[in-house]
This record gives C-alpha cells, structure tokens and sequence, in this order.
C-alpha cells in the first residue's frame, strides 16, 4: 500500500505537455530587436575604421608662399629684421635729487633744449649762493688791492708821521733838559733813565710810521696782488662749479626726438651713480628719447649670404604692419666682426624716407638691389617660399600645397636665393606651402594639418 501511494504521489509530478504554451514575444518584435543590433554593429565598426584611417593620416606644416611681382627687379637677397633708430639716447641726470616736475609722456615729440624734468633745488641753490658771496669777497679785495691806497689813507699816514715826529722832537728837549739837571744833582739817575728811554721809543716809532706812510704812496706789493688773483679764481671756480649742479637741475633734451619710455616719476630719487632696480630705489634715468626721421633696419645677414651685399647697396623696406607700403634704403654700416654662435653678420640699413607709419621695433623685411640691374631684364614675378618647402628629385624642384586636405605636387624653378628661403616661379602668391611633412609624402596624400582639427 505505501508503495502505491508513492507510485502515484510520482506520478502527479510530470509535466502536462498537452497543455497550452505560455505566449513570447511577437515576430516583429524579433525583427527590431535584431536591427537595433546590427545598427550598434555598424555604428562601432565604422568608428574604428575612421580612428585607424585617421590615425594613418600624416600631419603637417604649412606657410603661406609670399607673393613678389616684377617690380621689385634685381633683387639679390631678402632678410628679415626690426626697425631701430639710429641713436637712442637714455637722459641721465649730472646730480642726485628727487623728481619735482615732468612735463613729457611716451611718444612727445620735444625740442632741443626744452626742459623736460626739474629735480628739487634748494640745496644746489644754497651752495650755489655760498660760493658765489665766496667769489664776489675776493674780487673786492683784489680791487682793493689793485687801485692802491686811497689819498686819504696816504694823508693819514703823514699826519701820524709829523705827529711822531713832534712828539720825537719833544722828547728830545726834555732829555737834554734831565742831563742837564742830572749833571748838576738836581734830578735822580731814574729820571734820566726814563726821558732817555721815552726818546728811543719815540725814535722807532717815527721810523715805523716813515716807512708806513712811503708803502701808502707806493702801494700794495705785486706777490701780493698776484696771491689775491688766484684767490679769487678759486672762488670763481667754485661758483662756477655750484652754478654747473644747479643748472643740472633742470633736464633738458638733448636732441629733437619722440619720447620712448619714462622711467621716472614726480617724487622718485634720481641718481648720478648707482641706480637700483628694487621698487622704490634711485632711478638712473628719467626719458630714453630718439629721432624716429633717423632710423635704421637692423639685420643678421646669414654668412653664406653676406658675400651678395656691398657697402651703400640700395634696399627696398617693408614692415609686417603695413605690408602694401615701401621705404628706400641703403646699407649704412656693416659690423666688422661676425657672430659666431649664430653665424651672422649684423648689417643696418638706412631707410632715406622714413614716416610715422614706421616704429622702432617693427618686425621688417629688406629686399637687396643688384647695383646693376640689366637693362630689358626684370625679375620674373613669383613667390618666395622658406628652404624647408623646397624639394628634388631627378634635378627637379618641386613643393607640395596643401588643398582640399591633399598634398599636391608642383614643379617650381628657383628664380633666386634669399635668406632663409627662395624665389620661385610657378606659383602666384599666396598658396598654402608645406614646410614640415612626413618622409614618402606622395601627390594626392591625404593629410591633416597640424593645429587645425
């Protein structure tokens, strides 16, 4: 009995499989569930495909080909460098003292000889006074001297003479009167003592006042006059030297010119010796000035270059600000020794017809003039392009433009050579020239530039 049980306790645990299926999910749902699939597929494949061609894409520089038209003919060399003028001057001071007055801004233009700072004065005025009451002493005293003894101090010396004289002729009355008297007992020896002595001293005194008054009538001695001289140029000297530290007060241009910087400002410490550069220590200058109708350009000509250029070669300047708009030149100086780390040779070229439109420290470009340009030969336009952009191969040069996100080949012919680069012919101007490129670079390469997404 209890196995029966169990047999069917076992047999109420299968499965019913005539029983009806539970529902899934429908034939559409099934179509769109595996479209949306295949959509994240593709979608990823892709994205992978364009990162490893992306990636394979080579990256490049590039520059602009500068455009040069036949005008400018008989070009020989073109460098680069800044406008500077010719002189530029750092006004100092002569004395130290503190800012009173500044009367110019950067970029006045100013007279020479116009005040442009005072410093405060009243010491140099003091000393100034001091020495010149010095000076003014001493040449009184040399007048003196020189125009001799006035006829009243002559006639005072007379009169002292007679006086003396006088009481000489006195005295000797009376010493005759005590001998007389001292002979005879009448008076002691003292008395005779004291009238003899009274005439001796009364004899010197005479001779004394006798060579007094013939120095009046004669006057002063010429050593003495001569030490009175140089007296007085010694003071003159002085006055003069404290008259120097109180004009240098007032700081004026030394030039016409235009006011470059103003390194000093009312009530800062100008000094004549040591400035210091720590926040409110003694400046060593107040203005920098120069004059800009007197400026220069000033270049480093690369030695390889420096044998196409001569003495007063004629130049054509242009700047990078105002790129349509030329200056005439001519070269002014050559340094006389080279640079040996850079391997150049400094070259100023003076502009003859400078304006306002140029500035000291102007990025410039100077073209060199052949000295003889040959007659019904000008130079064939074209473009100048930096030496990395150039290319050979077979003895053909060649560069490649960037355009449309392709390198495309172009034979160019070299017209000549500049500094740092070429004229070329074969391009207009204004295309866009690799310079930096991988190895291989063929024509039609897809490439991508590099600062650009």
């Amino acid at each position: 009995m209890a196995v029966d049980s169990k047999h069917r306790e076992l047999e109420g645990l299968k499965i019913d499989r005539s029983a009806a299926p539970a529902p899934g999910p429908s034939r559409w749902a099934k179509v769109y569930i595996l479209a949306g699939v295949s959509v994240f597929v593709l979608l990823g494949l892709a994205i992978l495909a364009y990162r490893l061609i992306a990636g394979s894409t080579p990256e490049v520089e590039v520059v602009r080909a500068a455009a040069e038209g036949g005008a400018v003919g008989g070009v020989t060399l073109t460098a680069t460098g800044y406008i500077v003028p010719h002189h530029k001057i750092n006004v100092n001071s002569k004395v130290t003292g503190r800012v009173k007055w500044i009367g110019v801004e950067k970029g006045d233009n100013v007279r020479e000889g116009q005040v442009l700072v005072k410093l405060e004065d009243d010491e140099f005025r003091a000393q100034y006074e001091q020495a010149r009451g010095a000076s003014e002493s001493a040449r009184a005293y040399l007048d003196e001297l020189e125009h001799g003894s006035r006829p009243e101090e002559v006639a005072e010396a007379e009169h002292n003479l007679e006086e003396a004289r006088a009481t000489l002729v006195n005295d000797k009355l009376t010493l005759t009167r005590t001998r007389e008297l001292a002979a005879q007992g009448v008076v002691s020896k003292q008395t005779l003592d004291d009238a003899t002595a009274k005439y001796d001293s009364d004899q010197q005194r005479v001779n004394s006042l006798e060579k007094a008054f013939q120095l009046a009538k004669i006057g002063p001695r010429p050593e003495e006059i001569q030490r009175a001289k140089g007296a007085l140029a010694q003071a003159a000297g002085q006055a003069a030297y404290a008259k120097s530290l109180l004009d240098a007060t007032v700081i004026r241009a030394p030039v016409n010119g235009t006011i470059l910087e103003r390194t000093a400002e009312k009530g800062e410490l100008i000094t004549a010796q040591f400035a210091s550069s720590a926040e409110g220590g003694p400046q060593g200058s107040v203005v920098s000035l120069a004059d800009l109708k007197d400026i220069q350009a000033d270049l480093d000509i690369a030695q390889d270059d420096f044998a196409k250029l001569n003495a007063h070669q004629k130049a054509i300047v242009t700047v990078d600000a105002f790129p349509d708009l030329k200056w005439n030149g001519v070269i002014a100086e050559i340094s006389p020794e080279a640079n040996r780390q850079k391997a150049t040779v400094e070259v100023k070229v003076q502009i003859l017809n400078p304006d306002s439109h140029l500035r000291p420290e102007m990025n410039t470009t100077v073209r060199f003039l052949a000295d003889e340009p040959k007659s019904g030969n000008s130079q064939a336009a074209g473009a100048y392009v930096p030496t990395g952009a150039l290319r050979e191969n077979d003895g053909r040069k060649f560069v490649f433009l960037a355009f449309d996100g392709k390198a495309i080949k172009r034979e160019v012919k070299v017209l000549s050579q500049r500094s740092g680069g070429a004229l070329v012919s074969g391009l207009n101007g204004g295309e866009t020239v690799i310079t930096t490129a991988p190895d291989g670079l063929k024509d039609g390469t897809k490439i991508k530039i590099k600062g650009q997404s």
